[in-house]
């Protein structure tokens, strides 16, 4: 038996180690990232944050998708909301490199 998302896999032919590759590119901390953490850190410690600054947005997760992530969704095991959400970014990412119609959560899982 095959999940949804292994056949999503299958029909747009899409090697999972591509996908990997995909969510290492999209999930990696980056200095924003980091300076947005630095900030909510300060925020907590009561230190003021500077005048005119709007509050920070929310940084990467820094996790990529795994490949024992992948191989778990495929064969249709329960995967959590986050790991979820990290492998349809990627998916999707690889789907608009392919110049191929993004799919959405429901449609996956």
């Amino acid at each position: 038996m095959s999940s949804k998302f292994s056949e999503i896999l299958e029909k747009n032919k899409i090697d999972p180690r591509r996908l990997i590759a995909a969510s290492r590119k999209l999930e990696r901390l980056r200095p924003e990232d980091r300076k947005i953490r630095l900030a909510r850190r300060r925020e907590k410690s009561g230190e003021a944050p500077a005048e005119g600054a709007e509050k920070p947005g929310k940084p990467r997760s820094g996790r990529p998708v795994t490949a024992q992530l992948i191989e778990a969704a495929r064969a249709g095991k329960p995967v959590s909301g986050p790991a979820k959400t990290r492998l349809l970014r990627a998916l999707n990412a690889v789907l608009e490199q392919k110049k191929l119609e993004k799919v959405d959560l429901r449609a996956v899982f």
